[in-house]
């Protein structure tokens, strides 16, 4: 029986609403990984394509999209 499962709301981890910018990032992961393909390149690529910035305004490289969805709790 799955009633006695542990399980996780889909909104249970959060710690406070989505801010823009987070909305922002998740659509364009979504289009991302729906367009140009779920490596790490095709993400950084697409991303910088689309001009959604890294928090420091700059382009994304591999270790500040790490280090970003580490600080999101990705």
């Amino acid at each position: 029986m799955t009633d006695s499962w542990p399980y996780l709301e889909i909104h249970q981890s959060r710690t406070h609403e989505p801010t823009p910018y987070e909305l922002k990032l998740a659509a364009t992961l979504e289009e991302v990984f729906t367009v140009e393909g779920h490596e790490l390149a095709d993400v950084i690529r697409g991303l910088n394509a689309r001009q959604v910035h890294a928090p420091d305004g700059r382009p994304w490289t591999e270790q500040t999209f790490r280090t970003e969805l580490d600080r999101l709790g990705a």
